[in-house]
């Protein structure tokens, strides 16, 4: 384990073990880590242009395990239940707590997203969560967030532009979408071109 000076962090090394850990099926290894390792490389791309100082190795520790609680959603055959899949961010974050990670880690599981779910959208949408609000809190969280919208686990899996992602948020309110610019208008957009070379992946 390495130190930020606050809390004992994994490394790399520690992080893909635990992936492989817990992944029920290699498929689900590779579109659960792959994405977890391309939200890494958006949020260390954006990080390098932006001009506060964050906590870069939390960053990175952050991005590589905030969707590890997505495999708790697959059923015994392999196949992952989509209906509740909102559920992950709480999943992973119960899963880190369990293994002994500190909050600033588990966090980054139950408040990444969508643009932050409130008390509200968890009552209005009817969410399977406890009904509280799921919103990055730090700097750190906010950009793991924001860089989670960049790369879609679809068939097959895609990265996402931020007038894509603007669209697709629209259905859920116009604040959403006000929301989002705001981040935009923070933290930049990445280069997606370069990614969508780099991991031969789509851009939308």
């Amino acid at each position: 384990m390495r130190s930020d000076h606050r809390v004992s962090l994994p490394t790399d090394e520690q992080i893909r073990a635990l992936h492989e850990r817990f992944a029920p099926t290699g498929d689900a290894f590779e579109l659960v880590y792959t994405h977890c390792q391309i939200i890494c490389a958006v949020a260390e791309q954006l990080l390098c242009d932006y001009p506060a100082a964050l906590n870069a190795a939390l960053v990175r520790v952050g991005s590589l395990l905030h969707d590890i609680g997505v495999y708790r959603l697959y059923n015994a055959a392999g196949q992952l239940d989509h209906g509740t899949y909102v559920r992950h961010g709480i999943l992973g974050h119960t899963l880190l707590r369990e293994l002994g990670f500190p909050e600033s880690v588990s966090r980054f599981c139950s408040h990444h997203t969508g643009v932050g779910l409130t008390r509200d959208d968890v009552l209005q949408q009817g969410l399977p969560l406890p009904v509280r609000a799921y919103t990055a809190r730090t700097l750190e969280e906010q950009l793991v967030m924001y860089a989670d919208k960049f790369h879609s686990k679809t068939t097959p899996p895609t990265f996402v532009t931020a007038s894509s992602y603007a669209a697709s948020v629209r259905r859920f309110g116009d604040d959403k979408v006000d929301r989002f610019a705001a981040m935009v208008k923070r933290f930049g957009e990445p280069d997606l071109p370069s990614l969508s070379r780099r991991y031969q992946q789509p851009l939308i």
